[in-house]
């Protein structure tokens, strides 16, 4: 009865102007969202990179490719196979934790884009929020040229 009384009592005019207060607020936290979240995470990818160049976007990776995994916290994937690192950022990557453990939904025999992670607690196995992969970016070594 309090409840309904008090919402009777508020006038659409009073909404309306509370509405447009808020518009700033979330076009403020829309554009923060745009920045890198993690710059760690950040700089600990530029670090594994450092001395590759990156190659053409892949969609999919075999088995073989993806054995050799690592977590960079809030950023990205990063499968290593012999020379090549495969960087895929996943949507929502701010949710990757390498102490989740990652479980991989894969819809055929390869570990392609727009499969689901969903990542789960270590610890009591909980699952959590659902990652979507991207492309796979490859990052070689350039050769050195023999004299």
């Amino acid at each position: 009865m309090i409840v309904r009384s008090l919402f009777a009592r508020i006038s659409l005019p009073a909404v309306a102007a509370l509405s447009v207060l808020a518009v700033p607020a979330a076009v403020h936290a829309a554009q923060e969202d745009k920045q890198p979240r993690n710059a760690e995470g950040e700089a600990e990818l530029a670090k594994l990179l450092e001395g590759r160049t990156m190659g053409e976007p892949r969609k999919c990776l075999g088995d073989s490719e993806r054995r050799n995994m690592q977590v960079i916290d809030d950023t990205a994937f990063v499968f290593r196979d012999g020379d090549t690192l495969y960087v895929n950022r996943p949507d929502n990557a701010s949710f990757l934790d390498e102490f989740d453990v990652p479980v991989f939904r894969v819809f055929g025999s390869e570990l392609c884009r727009l499969d689901q992670v969903e990542m789960r607690s270590r610890g009591s196995g909980i699952g959590g929020p659902v990652l979507i992969l991207q492309d796979f970016i490859p990052y070689t070594r350039e050769k050195e040229s023999s004299q």
